[in-house]
């Protein structure tokens, strides 16, 4: 009943996106997860909630619009996927990711539930690693009194595990191609996937995007009488878009506000225009208590690791410092807006630490990133979905890229910062390689 205990149970069983050779793949229904959920009382119930749907933007919207609603008074719940470091990051309330002891108890009723469902013949197989996590969520949101809680969706959104609640809003960030074997081949077919998590006469909040994009939104909003959010009001004017450093001004419930975001990038103006309307609707049209300074507070306060993160380590005789940036660019639109941020890091980037996993588009990530670099470091990292180091080699040959493997990711942090001499080190590609980065660099900062 130990928290270790939970970890390990957790890390043995099978990541629903990975199949073996031969093992045929998992079918998600939203089945399971109602039959666990009303055996555990329908937490999912007993708080109001925001499901956020799409490609790339979910997390950061997630975590801005929780901040909002913390700043405002609001006990918040917030559940996001995957983890850097700590699988309890997923699960946070008002800020504070979910202890130990609580990850142990509300893990431990959720598997015993469902063994017990099984074993009665409810339930044809234990859930799967996702939807005991959204269980494990539900229940601690609940127990733990939270008054609204911000939901990102793990992947797709009509069969998403996420998708049992009733929102009252649904956001639907950028779409692009990512998951295509499980999405759909097309941006319209993931579209329609990631639309699922609209309700009949509910509330939409986006911004327009890809042509294939706002078609097949338009289309599913109309015959579901949604009524739709346009979130462009909230985006900066023109002048202010050329920078994503730059605070800028943006007119919020009759006030003019100052929006300074931690989260850099030109990239996170949209993501958190979605947030700020996602605030102004549930302050007008739910009555919240969020005001302007409240939601310019809670933009301020955004806390959202590994994305064009900046940490900053000193050698030993604390002469020279080394800036490392890290962002989880895992797809083509990822990396343009990794792309698109570099130059106002450096203009001239030397070193990128690099790896993925199997299921990510390699050619095109490698077009789009490696050459821009002196040289590229690949390294393993912790999944079994993960791409051999050879072909990542393959790939960074294909660009004329100066490449390197590792066998460790110490060891590409090494190498990647000799190869640097002074620029700041790009770290990228698999949110599994940030969190182990991130891990590392941050002991290293607080060892000196």
């Amino acid at each position: 009943m130990s928290y270790a205990a939970a970890i390990d149970e957790l890390n043995r069983m099978t990541p629903e996106l990975h199949t073996q050779p031969g093992q045929s793949r998992r079918k998600f229904s939203l089945d399971e997860i109602r039959i666990l959920l009303e055996a555990l009382g329908n937490p999912h119930r007993r708080f109001k909630s925001v499901l956020i749907a799409g490609t790339n933007g979910k997390g950061s919207t997630a975590a801005t619009l929780a901040s909002i609603l913390r700043e405002s008074g609001l006990r918040t719940g917030l559940y996001t996927s995957p983890h850097l470091e700590r699988p309890n990051e997923r699960i946070r309330v008002s800020g504070v990711e979910i202890e130990d002891e609580a990850f142990a108890r509300r893990y431990f009723t959720v598997h015993d539930t469902a063994q017990n469902l099984v074993l009665e013949g409810k339930l044809a197989h234990l859930p799967s690693f996702f939807e005991i996590f959204t269980a494990m969520a539900f229940l601690h949101f609940a127990e733990e009194a939270v008054e609204i809680a911000v939901l990102e969706v793990g992947m797709g959104g009509r069969l998403d595990a996420t998708n049992i609640v009733d929102p009252l809003l649904s956001i639907i960030t950028d779409i692009s191609l990512d998951h295509t074997e499980w999405l759909g081949p097309t941006i319209a077919a993931i579209t329609r996937e990631k639309a699922g998590i609209l309700r009949p006469s509910g509330t939409l909040i986006t911004l327009p995007q890809h042509p294939e994009a706002n078609q097949a939104l338009g289309e599913i909003a109309v015959d579901l009488n949604v009524r739709g959010v346009n979130a462009a009001l909230y985006m900066p004017t023109r002048d202010f878009q050329q920078n994503g450093g730059e605070a800028y001004p943006v007119e919020v419930l009759g006030s003019e506000i100052n929006v300074a975001s931690p989260l850099h990038g030109p990239h996170q103006q949209r993501n958190i225009a979605l947030a700020i309307a996602a605030a102004v609707e549930l302050a007008t049209t739910h009555k919240f208590a969020i005001t302007p300074a409240s939601i310019a507070a809670g933009i301020r306060a955004t806390r959202w690791p590994g994305r064009l993160e900046s940490i900053t380590t000193r050698s030993s005789d604390e002469s020279t410092p080394t800036q490392w940036v890290l962002d989880v660019a895992h797809n083509p639109a990822g990396a343009w807006a990794l792309r698109a941020s570099l130059h106002a890091i450096d203009p001239q980037p030397r070193a990128l630490v690099f790896s993925c996993l199997r299921d990510k588009p390699l050619a095109e990530l490698a077009q789009i990133l490696f050459p821009l670099f002196d040289q590229v470091v690949f390294t393993p990292i912790a999944s079994p979905r993960a791409t051999p180091l050879e072909e990542l080699m393959q790939a960074a040959a294909q660009t004329g890229t100066s490449a390197q493997a590792a066998e460790t990711v110490a060891e590409a942090l090494t190498i990647a910062q000799e190869h640097a001499n002074g620029a700041p080190v790009i770290i990228s590609g698999s949110v599994y390689l940030v969190g182990e980065a991130r891990t590392l660099l941050l002991a290293e900062q607080a060892a000196k």
